[in-house]
Order: structure tokens, then C-alpha cells, then sequence
């Protein structure tokens, strides 16, 4: 009885699992599925299917007998060699197949190089608001996430000044993602040349998030970091085809980084997860071989739908303030609320269970996203009018 006694009192689950908390994104989705007929603005996946020559080209994989073993752990040699192309015409990056890993989306390419990278204690600081997974990513390192909110008044922009006193003796790397999730900011090649003089002074890693690298609009443009010379040794570039070209469910991204630093990553992707999907891999390489009119049309589409989600907003002025995102296909309203009635969860809940509109509460996102809430322009202009329709019924 005594034996028994202590064996249920042992703690079964580590602490840096339960700091991590409920996944609101999650949450809301799953809140979201209990009502009928629901106006969806808070998933951020495209609504547009896989083109038809990448999925035959997994087709073909399949009745080719090629994709009933791995691959090599770092990826498909073939795969590799386009991603090296693409880097040179996309990124400006000269980079060769020893520097590039195929992952299991960006996703598995961040946590690989995290766990690379982070001893148990190491500073990763996050411009904030931040894409939650990233900061669930270091606390399963055993890292400390260190929250250094970005500018909303110039548009969630870093803040250099802030990033550099958030600096101490144990701060390892700096992690964020561009274009933003959640907020669509395009961090500027200006900025992030300032970031890398930091880096470069203090003997930083910097790790990218750059999923939404081909989402850029009006007069931005997406600046690959390790494109600066000095910084190849400190940077681990981490990519998706997944948001590129609507392929979320194929689970398909890769990264880039020092030939030195592959090897070592390696060791925990593989844990991971041996391989990135080899079905997926040659999807994958007709994604990057095949026609890119795809990437166009999804962008020119996102622009429009962007476009018009501001129009929609600008009708809800008295509710809600914004910045343009420009880039991805997200959003971070502010809601213009008493403070009181500002809750971003409680607000998400209220909104969708009486006006049947599903978004992403802000906090999810950090401390600095209460009192926001994410919306996301990826799905149909007919979806985004059914919510903002419901919204005007509703703020009435």
C-alpha cells in the first residue's frame, strides 16, 4: 500500500510541459466545430487546394513504388539541389546541399534547430506578438522565451533598442518570423540589418521562421537575413512549401544553415522524425520544378482578400483598430473596448457563440497581444463578408 502510495504522487509530467498552456488557437477551433454554420476568420491555412501537377506528380511517386521507404535523413538529394536553386534566385543565399535539411514543415525544421541550439536556461528573445508555437518550442528546449514587444504604432515593427537591452549574459539566439504571424508586419531590410549588427556584436544565432516569404504586398519585400555575408555562421533559415503552395496537410518544409550546424541539427531532427514524408518530398520537388503561376495567383488573391477585410474593418471603426498588415495573410486588429471588456478570449468566445464568427484570441500570442484578436484573410471573399455581415448585425 505504501509502495502504491508514492507511486501516485509522482509527478508523471515534466515542468517545462506544464508551464505550456492550452493552445487558445486550438481551443477556438474546437469551440468552433460545436456551433453550425460558423464564419471562419481564425484558421490560418489556405482554403485553395494543392495544384493538380504537384499532386499528380505524388501520384505517380506512389504508383512508381518510390515512397515505401526513407530517404536519407537530411532529404532527397534531388530535392535538395532545387532547394539550393530556389534560395539563389528567391533569397539571394549561395548556399549547397550539405547546408540544406528537408523538414516535416517548418514547424519540425525550427524545433530541430531550437533543440540544436538551446542548453536548458538559454535567453531566445521574440519580438512580441509572436507566433505560439515558437515560444512553446523553447520552453520544450528547457530555454526561457524572452518577450520583447515589437512597435504597434508604426505597425508592429522590431524594436532594436528593446532587443538589444533584453540582452544578457545567458541570451543565446533570437527567433521571429517574417512575415509576421500574427501580424503581418514585414520586418524591413533596414531593420533586420540593424538586428544582424546586434547579433553579430553580442555572438548571437538568429533563427527564421519565413513561411510567408512569397506574401508580400504594396511596396514591401521579404529580406532573407543569411543573405548578409557576415551572418551565414549565425543563422538557421527555416522555410515551408506548405503556405507557398497550399500544401499545409503535406507537412513538407526544409532549412538552411552552416554546413557545420546541418550536422548537429540533424541529431534531433532525426529523433524527430527520420525523414520528412517521402511522398511529400516529391511533391515537394514538382512544387519548386513545376509552373509558379500558382504562387502568383494565390497572392494576387490574398491581396484582394486583404484588401477588402480592411474595408470590412474600416466599416467597424468604432470597434476595432488596425494596422495593414503587409504581408501574410493575417491580420492583429485592436479591440476598442473598455479595458475591462478587452478579455481577447473572452471577446473570441462571445463573438462566436453569438455571432457565430470564429477568431483567434490575441493573447495566444503573447502578453502583448491581449486585447487583439487575429483574423485570417486566406479564405474566400465570400466568407469574410458573411462574418463581417454577422459583425455589423451584431456590434449594431
Amino acid at each position: 500500500m505504501e509502495k502504491r502510495s508514492r507511486m501516485k504522487n509522482t509527478p508523471r509530467i515534466s515542468d517545462r510541459v506544464k508551464q505550456i498552456q492550452k493552445s487558445a488557437i486550438h481551443e477556438m477551433t474546437r469551440l468552433s466545430k460545436e456551433i453550425e454554420d460558423v464564419a471562419f476568420l481564425s484558421w490560418a491555412k489556405p482554403t485553395s487546394d494543392t495544384p493538380e501537377h504537384i499532386k499528380n506528380a505524388a501520384i505517380s511517386a506512389i504508383q512508381n513504388g518510390l515512397v515505401g521507404g526513407y530517404s536519407e535523413a537530411s532529404g532527397l538529394p534531388e530535392l535538395r539541389k532545387e532547394i539550393v536553386k530556389k534560395l539563389k534566385r528567391d533569397n539571394d543565399l549561395d548556399a549547397d546541399v550539405s547546408q540544406i535539411l528537408v523538414t516535416v514543415g517548418a514547424v519540425e525544421g525550427l524545433s530541430a534547430a531550437i533543440m540544436a541550439l538551446i542548453d536548458p536556461g538559454d535567453e531566445v528573445i521574440l519580438p512580441s506578438p509572436t507566433y505560439s508555437t515558437h515560444i512553446r518550442q523553447v520552453i520544450i528546449a528547457s530555454g526561457k522565451p524572452v518577450l520583447v514587444p515589437t512597435i504597434e504604432k508604426d505597425g508592429f515593427i522590431l524594436d532594436i533598442a528593446g532587443i538589444k537591452k533584453a540582452i544578457t549574459h545567458r541570451t543565446k539566439a533570437i527567433l521571429y518570423c517574417s512575415p509576421s504571424n500574427p501580424t503581418g508586419t514585414v520586418f524591413s531590410e533596414e531593420q533586420l540589418r540593424q538586428l544582424a549588427e546586434v547579433v553579430l556584436e553580442n555572438n548571437l544565432m538568429v533563427i527564421t521562421d519565413e513561411a510567408y516569404e512569397y506574401f508580400v504586398y504594396d511596396d514591401h519585400r521579404h529580406f532573407s537575413i543569411a543573405s548578409v555575408p557576415e551572418m551565414r555562421e549565425h543563422v538557421v533559415s527555416c522555410y515551408t512549401l506548405t503556405k507557398t503552395y497550399a500544401m499545409t496537410g503535406w507537412r513538407i518544409g526544409y532549412l538552411h544553415a552552416d554546413q557545420e550546424l546541418i550536422p548537429q541539427i540533424l541529431k534531433a531532427h532525426i529523433p524527430f522524425a527520420i525523414c520528412a514524408p517521402v511522398v511529400s518530398q516529391y511533391a515537394a520537388l514538382a512544387a519548386l520544378k513545376g509552373p509558379q503561376d500558382c504562387v502568383a495567383e494565390f497572392r494576387e488573391h490574398y491581396l484582394s482578400a486583404r484588401n477588402l477585410m480592411c474595408r470590412r474593418l474600416d466599416g467597424l471603426g468604432s470597434i476595432f483598430e488596425y494596422k495593414k498588415p503587409g504581408g501574410s495573410y493575417l491580420m492583429f486588429p485592436k479591440i476598442l473596448l473598455p479595458e475591462g471588456q478587452a478579455d481577447s478570449t473572452a471577446f473570441c468566445k462571445k463573438l462566436l457563440r453569438e455571432a457565430k464568427v470564429s477568431t483567434t484570441p490575441g493573447i495566444a500570442f503573447g502578453p502583448t497581444g491581449q486585447g487583439h484578436l487575429r483574423l485570417s484573410f486566406c479564405v474566400s471573399e465570400d466568407e469574410i463578408n458573411k462574418a463581417f455581415d454577422r459583425m455589423e448585425v451584431y456590434f449594431r
